[in-house]
């Protein structure tokens, strides 16, 4: 199994930027779709990026052009840069993995990352 632990999380005003960072525990980047998901109150878990072994990323419209996936192999950390935030982006930010895109996530779920974005 791999830990994941994201952090970074914080408050800022609408247009506002953040840095998410995930850390884990061994290397999984060369064999799994990295994803970054987020969970407000009331709604349902969604993945807002993610990031094949080969490079390529893949993001949903409601944040296209807004946020960006990136990773370290080095560090062993998957990142997200959040900018032009709005007060809907508001929730609860998770890593995980998978076999592909398509499929459930591996890890089980940690404590997140808040991010709380202001009118």
């Amino acid at each position: 199994q791999v830990q994941l632990v994201e952090s970074g999380g914080g408050l800022v005003q609408t247009g506002g930027s953040l840095r998410l960072s995930c850390a884990a525990s061994r290397n999984i980047f060369s064999r799994y779709v990295m994803g970054w998901y987020r969970q407000a109150p009331g709604k349902e878990r969604e993945l807002v990026a993610a990031i094949r072994p080969s490079g390529l990323k893949n993001y949903p419209d409601f944040v296209k052009g807004r946020f960006t996936i990136s990773r370290d192999n080095a560090k062993n950390t998957v990142a997200l840069q959040m900018n032009s935030l709005k007060p809907e982006d508001t929730a609860v930010y998770y890593c995980n993995y998978a076999y592909s895109l398509g499929s459930s996530p591996l890890s089980s779920w940690g404590q997140g990352a808040q991010v709380t974005v202001s009118s």
